[in-house]
C-alpha cells in the first residue's frame, strides 16, 4: 500500500463517524500513530479494534503493524534526502547524504516493526538449542557469516550455510535440537526458501529475518523477525537491508549475552585471550 496519509486526506469528508475519528487522529499525530499498539489507537479514537482493522483493509492494508509501515515511510518521504533515488549528477557530499539518510531511516524504521516479545521467543529459541545454522545467500550470505561468528564468541555452536547445496543438505540433517535462522530480505530467495522447507520438516526451530510483509517465508517459520529497509530505483535497500539486518543480529546477539551471562562473558573472555595471541604472532587485526 502506498500514501496511507494521502488516501485518508481525500476520504474523510465521505467517512462514518467511527472511521472519521480514527482518520483525524491518524492524520493530527501519524508519527504517534506509528508508535501505538492497535488498542492503543482505538482507545484514543474511542472506536472498537475492528473498526481499526476495517479502516486498514480499506486503506488496502492487511492489518495495523502494516498501516504503521506505511505511515512511516510516507513521513520518510518528506524528510530532506530520505530515500532519494542516487542520480548520476550527484557528488560524494549528497552520495553520502543519501546513504546515510537510507541508513538511518532503516534503522529507525526496523526498530518501530521489530516486536521485542517476539525477539524473546526467538532468544529462548536459540538459547535452547544445541545448534544453530544461519541461511543465506547473496548479499545475506555475509550477514549470515557474521552472525555465526558473533554467536561462536557466545560459545555457542553456529554456523553458517551460504552455498544452496550445503544449505539444503544440513537442513534435511537438523531436528528438534537445532535451530534455524534464514535471513533474506524478500523472502522470497528460492534457495533459502527450499532450506527453510526442509529444515521445518526435519523438526527445527525455524526463525527468520525478512522485511516487512507476507513473503512465502513466514509459511516455513515458527518465529519472524521483521526489518523495514525501503527500495528505491538504485535499489539502495540492497545497501539498507544489510543495515537492518545486522541491528537484529546485534539484538540478538546481545540479548542472548544477558540470557547466558556467566557463560557468554567466560566464552568472550576466551576468544578474545585466544584473539590477542593470534594478533601477537601474526600482527592480524581482530574486528
Amino acid at each position: 500500500m502506498n500514501s496511507p496519509i494521502a488516501r485518508l486526506k481525500s476520504a474523510v469528508p465521505n467517512m462514518p463517524p467511527a472511521a472519521k475519528r480514527l482518520a483525524t487522529v491518524i492524520l493530527d499525530r501519524p508519527e504517534a500513530v506509528v508508535e501505538m499498539s492497535i488498542a492503543d489507537l482505538a482507545k484514543t479514537a474511542q472506536v472498537s479494534e475492528g473498526s481499526v482493522i476495517g479502516l486498514c483493509q480499506q486503506l488496502g492494508a492487511k492489518g495495523f503493524p502494516e498501516l504503521k509501515i506505511a505511515i512511516a515511510r510516507e513521513l520518510g518521504s518528506s524528510r530532506e534526502l530520505l530515500h532519494e533515488d542516487i542520480v548520476r549528477a550527484d557528488d560524494s557530499v549528497s552520495v553520502i547524504a543519501k546513504i546515510a539518510a537510507s541508513h538511518r531511516t532503516a534503522i529507525d524504521d526496523t526498530v518501530k516493526v521489530l516486536d521485542p516479545a517476539v525477539v524473546d521467543k526467538a532468544v529462548t529459541i536459540l538459547k535452547n538449542a544445541r545448534r544453530i545454522e544461519l541461511y543465506g545467500v547473496g548479499t545475506a550470505a555475509p550477514i549470515a557469516e557474521d552472525a555465526a561468528y558473533r554467536f561462536l564468541r557466545l560459545g555457542l555452536d553456529a554456523r553458517a550455510m551460504t552455498d544452496p547445496h550445503s544449505q539444503a543438505v544440513s537442513a534435511a540433517f537438523t531436528g528438534s535440537h537445532v535451530a534455524t535462522i534464514t535471513i533474506s530480505h524478500s523472502g522470497r530467495t528460492r534457495e533459502t526458501l527450499a532450506a527453510t522447507r526442509i529444515a521445518q520438516e526435519a523438526g527445527a526451530r525455524t526463525i527468520c529475518i525478512t522485511n516487512f510483509g507476507k513473503p512465502p517465508l513466514l509459511k516455513y517459520c515458527e518465529v519472524a523477525l521483521f526489518t523495514a529497509a525501503v527500495e528505491t530505483r538504485y535499489r539502495m535497500e540492497a545497501m539498507a537491508s544489510r543495515v537492518a539486518q545486522l541491528v537484529v543480529i546485534d539484538t540478538l546477539y546481545a540479548r542472548l549475552a544477558l540470557e547466558r551471562w556467566e557463560p557468554s562473558l567466560a566464552a568472550i573472555e576466551r576468544s578474545y585471550a585466544i584473539l590477542s595471541e593470534k594478533r601477537l604472532k601474526s600482527g592480524s587485526e581482530d574486528r
